[in-house]
């Protein structure tokens, strides 16, 4: 089926969720004479954009209060152009990892045209969007221990099965970039994050220019181990200049005004 077929049967599904309230996944598989795979599929790319709730067996329209007070944290503008930025370094085929955090899953929908990818990922939110396209890669989990600060399995095992493998490109953020030293983390949890950069041969840290020059104590990435930083068009001259001294690409997303 095409993305545009998708597209319309998607937005048709949350219009019958609407309106109805609540409606089966075997009424929707019947209803739009596909199988109730792609239903779910459905489902979750509609509830990722915070369009319903998923319930056992179906969907339930979104509660008011949580429509006028969240509506699912819809991804910025700088974080849309970056993750498109992003998207256009990958190649069909590649073997790539996506960490955790919103700035690298807003490049997950940015996927679907993408052939043969494998995806290695530490985090549930991202594995939900990935089965949520309609040309699903072919996912990878790290698991390990669930760390609820970051939102995403960590520690030795999980290093463990990421030695095992060997991938293309790492996707990355940061909650800081320390101009002279490279990317930092309020999280002392870094192990992981060190093991992903070591068995990828390309590093890329997306990251929004708000960031940049937050001093944070905890050392996350040097830019030694940096290939790629993909900013928005609100860093500086300046700093770019200073980034790219480390040997590192810069690549600055223009973002619609």
């Amino acid at each position: 089926m095409s993305k545009r077929n998708t597209q319309q049967r998607r937005h048709a599904i949350a219009a019958m969720v609407s309106a109805e309230g609540e409606v089966s996944v075997d009424v929707l598989a019947s209803h739009f004479s596909t199988s109730e795979v792609t239903i779910r599929k459905d489902l979750a790319a509609l509830e990722s954009s915070g369009l319903l709730l998923r319930r056992y067996g179906g969907a339930i329209s979104m509660p008011s209060e949580i429509v006028s007070t969240d509506s699912a944290e819809k991804v910025s503008e700088r974080k849309q152009a970056i993750a498109l930025a992003a998207s256009e370094l990958i190649r069909d085929h590649n073997r790539i990892i996506v960490d955790c955090g919103s700035t690298t899953a807003a490049l997950i929908n940015l996927l679907g045209t993408k052939q043969g990818l494998v995806v290695m990922t530490n985090s549930l939110q991202v594995a939900n969007a990935l089965n949520a396209l309609e040309n699903e890669p072919t996912l990878l989990m790290t698991g390990g221990t669930w760390d609820p600060h970051s939102e995403s399995f960590q520690g030795k095992v999980a290093e463990s099965v990421l030695r095992s493998y060997d991938f293309d490109q790492l996707f990355i953020g940061a909650d800081g970039i320390d101009i002279a030293r490279g990317t930092t983390t309020f999280n002392e949890l870094t192990g992981l994050s060190r093991v992903m950069a070591e068995v990828s041969r390309e590093v890329v840290v997306m990251i929004e220019s708000c960031k940049i020059g937050r001093k944070i104590p905890n050392l996350e990435l040097a830019w030694q181990g940096v290939s790629t930083l993909i900013t928005d068009d609100g860093m500086s001259d300046e700093d770019t200049t200073a980034i790219e001294q480390q040997g590192v690409r810069v690549i600055r997303a223009c973002c619609e005004r």
